[in-house]
Formats: C-alpha cells, structure tokens, sequence
C-alpha cells in the first residue's frame, strides 16, 4: 500500500494496525520521523512536487490520497496500480475557499474532476464530492477506484 503526502501517517498507522504492508512518503522528514519504528511501515522522504516521481516501475495493491493535490501526479498514481489495486482518493475542490485552506484553485478539485481523471482507466466504485461539516466545514471530493484490467493511460 501506498500512503501518498502522508503527513504524520495518520491512514499508514491505520492500515499498518490492520496487517498492510505500507509505503509512507511525504517531503517532511519529521513528520515521517514519527513512523519509524511501527511495524508495517516504511518511509520515504520525497518532494513529490519538484523531484522525480520516486516510483517508477513499482506497483501497490493500494494507494491513498488525503487532502493533497498535485494534478501531474495522477498519471503516475495510476500507473503505480497492480491489476486489483484500489485508489483511495479525498482532497479539497472549489468551494473551499469559503471556509478557508486551501483557497487556490490550483490546488482544488473542479467539479466532478476525479471522476473525469480516472474515466475508462479504473472502475469507478464510489464519487463523492460536496460540502461535508465534519471533521471540519469544508467542500471535497471523494473516490474510490479499481484497476481491473490493463492500465489505459491516454497518449
């Protein structure tokens, strides 16, 4: 598994508690420094924006993504999925800007942008997106996705 921009590793711990083996990376080596002795887990600290992506040619049985969005990332998310493997996705889209981080709408979702983006590459399992009031106010989007055949990533 695939613990992508982990901050401190809170979706790691969880998966690592349930047997995962899991793949922790994020830029802040002190956050990942919290993670360096549990079980299951192994770090890797990488800019994930401005450094090369860090995972050419492994593959995960799953990845997720939690309140980060880098779009030139995608294609490669993508292409890091094993045949079976599931995309856990929830970041911020517009709208947000309304109840504060993150307001750029270079680091928000438009709507239906995830769905778009994953469209006739994975099968679609769930899409959310929307106004949510917990664990604080703000407007998401939410998906999650199955590799279940051959990757078609476009040319």
């Amino acid at each position: 598994m695939l613990d992508l921009a982990c901050g401190h590793g809170r979706h790691a711990r969880f998966l690592a508690s349930r047997g995962y083996s899991v793949e922790a990376v994020d830029r802040n080596a002190e956050a990942l420094e919290t993670l360096r002795d549990i079980p299951g887990i192994t770090t890797r600290c990488a800019d994930l924006e401005g450094g090369p992506w860090p995972y050419s040619g492994s593959l995960f049985s799953g990845i997720v993504v939690t309140n980060y969005l880098w779009r030139p990332l995608l294609p490669h998310l993508m292409a890091a999925m094993d045949k079976g493997s599931v995309l856990i996705y929830e970041t911020f889209m517009l709208g947000n800007e309304r109840f504060g981080q993150p307001s750029n709408p270079a680091f928000l979702l438009r709507p239906d942008e995830l769905r778009h983006v994953i469209r006739q590459r994975l099968e679609l399992i769930a899409f959310e997106q929307g106004e949510i009031s917990m664990p604080r106010p703000a407007v998401v989007q939410r998906l999650c996705a199955v590799r279940v055949g051959p990757l078609r990533l476009p040319e």
